[in-house]
């Protein structure tokens, strides 16, 4: 296919499970070399577009195009160029590191030799040349999604598909899969990812969609949304009383929005440091001030809401 044309081209795309509508058509496309992602709380539709982009569950409306190709008509071929990092690893704790990958290998009908040279390469891109002999059990949270992700890299993909690439992984080794994530996109792999860390999608996204309740409801690179539905910086005032919601009546008109919180109440301004000389000029005396740039997160908590979904 053209090298100017998306990888993933979808048109109307709907899921459906029964009476229920997981993804209620939606419309989004990935070009070749990016890294692309699904943000939206649980429920939201990211998981059943991440199946059917992967072919292993078929749209029930609206058209699919991966890689020029049809994914129900097409399934076996789009597979074969597609890498998957599943939010769990699945991992053979019986074999050792390096069999994992060369084992791996084989599903796509890799040559032994040529399987055993490209895991050599891809423990020595994931730092893990030093545990090629090891078993799978004794590594670590990080070396196990490390180790995760070279396997999806075995079979040379067109696209990887990463579901929650770093949940559950302690700081260092966040960034180390981040490091290596943006190496492969240096390289020209295209990533596709859905990811509930908001800080994650700001480092690793060049476009994103924020999806609720099987739609999208707004799509852009992660400064052009925060641009577009927040302030350049965020005021977070905490007072000193049981209930701040009796201190936001007497910030009106400071904000283009003011939200209150249990435990503290925010201020989207553009100017934060001129909002607490304002503040301050009404007689009020916060326990606590911070003075921030809006996130991402401030993003998506406006558009999806601070409402716990399970």
């Amino acid at each position: 296919m053209s090298t100017d044309q998306p990888l993933i081209q979808a048109r109307g795309l709907v899921k459906r499970f029964g009476d229920f509508t997981a993804v209620a058509g939606i419309d989004v496309e990935v070009r070749p070399g990016e890294a692309f992602g699904f943000l939206g709380p649980n429920g939201a539709g990211k998981s059943s577009t991440m199946r059917m982009i992967g072919c292993i569950s078929p749209p029930t409306g609206g058209d699919l195009r991966i890689l020029g190709m049809d994914p129900v008509r097409d399934g076996p071929a789009i597979r074969a160029r597609l890498g998957v990092c599943p939010q769990v690893d699945s991992l053979d704790p019986e074999l050792t590191v390096r069999e994992n990958l060369t084992t791996y290998a084989r599903y796509f009908g890799i040559p032994r030799r040529v399987a055993r040279q490209r895991a050599a390469d891809l423990l020595d891109f994931v730092q893990l040349g030093e545990r090629a002999d090891s078993k799978v059990d004794p590594l670590s949270g990080g070396m196990k999604r490390r180790l995760t992700i070279a396997r999806a890299l075995v079979n040379e993909p067109d696209i990887v598909l990463l579901d929650e690439p770093t949940t559950g992984l302690d700081p260092q080794a966040r960034h180390l899969v981040w490091e290596r994530l943006f190496r492969l996109k240096r390289q020209g792999v295209t990533l596709v990812l859905t990811t509930h860390y908001m800080d994650e999608a700001e480092q690793l996204c060049d476009r994103l969609v924020v999806m609720d309740g099987g739609r999208i409801v707004a799509e852009g690179s992660p400064r052009a949304l925060i641009e577009q539905h927040s302030t350049r910086e965020v005021v977070e005032l905490r007072f000193a009383a049981e209930s701040q919601e009796a201190f936001a009546g007497k910030l009106d008109g400071l904000a283009q929005r003011v939200e209150v919180l249990p435990d503290r109440i925010l201020l989207y301004v553009p100017d934060g440091d001129a909002a607490v000389d304002e503040v301050t000029a009404l007689g009020l005396t916060p326990a606590s001030v911070l003075v921030r740039r809006s996130s991402l997160e401030d993003v998506f908590l406006q558009l999806t809401g601070r409402t716990l979904i399970d």
